[in-house]
């Protein structure tokens, strides 16, 4: 790791952007290589015994002569974060990016975009103007009750190697910062490829916005259209990858010409049916409930009950009242059988009735089952074909797993100890760079067996 670092120009590029104080005994880039490698060592506590990683350890070897540990302490590391914020944080990954993908030759045919949350404990003021802001918004953590930041994240080529990072405030929006980066990124990187997101994308606006690029994202079913569409009874053919298949149609929505792909995956169908029959019965039990609730009430006239028991029928999901009777009960001032001529003191209704299921809304529920929509503005399907645009949405998992890597509980993100947003917004991009590198480390090890292999 400690020699990829080296090959990368991490250290270098980070020295000559933030300069170097003579009378440090150690450079701020190589206490980003330590941070770097703390961080990859999977320790239960990085940073947070930052020097005491590396006793025992071939300091020199790995930092450079003369480097001891007790010279990496808190002090010096805060000191680092807060230089690192101040030089601009996309800024520096950028330029470090570009390094790593000009040395190990990164394909940049397809660029994917996403963002993922992380929490942290403890109470965080307000943010300064142009700091991201540590607050409450969606949780990827499941974590509402705390606080979190945001991390923004493109990788290229079939290494998922990242190439953007962006440090964003907990509350952001995906749907209005993600065609933004796209723009920005194919401006940085002279991009022409093919941009993939999720549905966060595609919106009217975004589309409209990314006018000159070339985009797949996914079609969220709020979308009428596309709604209607994965309700349609429709013959779907093979895709050419095992497990799915797909059906191929033309859209203009936000007045944009694109293709959409309707496509059903064999194992998440199963899985959405085992989950539509617990939320079947789910709703079956809370609709007989609701029933027995109305049967309870006494009402003072036909018609209330019937208004109540239609009101009722109206809204349960995939569920209506059948076989609805309103049913007269009479009481009298005195207990027990009433006398033939005995005269009721008051007259109610009540409602009885039984619950049953709607066919035709829960047919409906089991055709769309496993299928999702994916949408491209590439409409030469020589250029992109179907199967071609579900490998690449397939290939989306590979940001995915970068961001599993960034939250494992041995990585950073297990204990955000930092108070100062800036500082915490600083680990965000050292969290990166420890990606970038264990992601070119998986790369390098590829080109060495390969040849190897040619060797033998």
């Amino acid at each position: 790791m400690a020699g990829l670092v080296d090959e990368i120009g991490i250290v270098d590029i980070l020295n000559k952007r933030l300069g170097r104080d003579p009378r440090e005994k150690v450079s701020t880039g190589v206490i980003v290589k330590a941070m770097l490698l703390n961080g990859l060592g999977f320790v239960s506590a990085p940073l947070y015994l930052f020097g005491q990683f590396f006793k025992g350890k071939a300091t020199e070897q790995l930092l450079g002569e003369g480097i001891e540990p007790e010279h990496l302490n808190d002090d010096r590391l805060g000191n680092v974060l807060d230089e690192v914020y101040a030089a601009g944080l996309s800024e520096l990954f950028l330029e470090i990016s570009l390094a790593a993908a000009d040395k190990f030759e990164v394909k940049r045919e397809t660029a994917h975009l996403d963002s993922t949350s992380f929490h942290v404990d403890g109470d965080y003021a307000s943010a300064e103007p142009g700091v991201i802001d540590i607050t409450y918004g969606y949780s990827r953590d499941h974590r509402p009750d705390l606080k979190q930041f945001m991390m923004n994240l493109i990788c290229v080529g079939d290494g998922d190697i990242p190439v953007l990072m962006e440090m964003a405030s907990g509350n952001q929006s995906d749907k209005t910062r993600f065609a933004q980066l796209f723009q920005e990124f194919s401006k940085q990187w002279t991009f022409d490829g093919l941009c993939v997101a999720d549905g966060a994308l595609y919106s009217a606006d975004n589309i409209t916005a990314m006018t000159g690029l070339k985009w797949l994202t996914r079609v969220p079913l709020s979308i009428s259209a596309a709604a209607t569409l994965v309700d349609e009874v429709v013959e779907l053919a093979d895709s050419g990858i095992k497990g799915y298949t797909l059906k191929e149609s033309t859209s203009e929505y936000a007045g944009v010409k694109q293709r959409w792909f309707l496509i059903e995956s064999e194992q998440r169908r199963k899985s959405d049916l085992k989950q539509l029959t617990k939320r079947i019965e789910r709703h079956r039990q809370q609709s007989q409930q609701k029933l027995n609730q109305l049967c309870a009430i006494e009402f003072a006239c036909i018609a209330d009950a019937t208004a109540a028991a239609a009101k009722l029928s109206q809204q349960m999901t995939w569920h209506q009242l059948t076989e609805i009777e309103i049913v007269e009960k009479k009481h009298y001032d005195k207990p027990g059988k009433p006398k033939p001529d005995a005269i009721p003191v008051r007259i109610c209704f009540r409602v009885t009735a039984t619950v049953l299921a709607i066919d035709s809304e829960l047919t409906a529920q089991r055709i769309r089952c496993g299928r999702f929509i994916l949408a491209s503005n590439v409409i030469d399907s020589v250029v992109l074909s179907a199967a071609d645009a579900l490998r690449e949405y397939k290939a989306q998992q590979g940001v995915e797993r970068g961001f599993r890597f960034l939250k494992d509980p041995l990585f950073f993100s297990s204990s955000v100890f930092l108070k100062s947003p800036k500082r915490i917004a600083a680990l965000g991009m050292i969290m990166a760079l420890c990606l970038l590198v264990g992601v070119a480390e998986l790369m390098y090890d590829m080109v060495i067996e390969s040849e190897i292999d040619e060797k033998q």
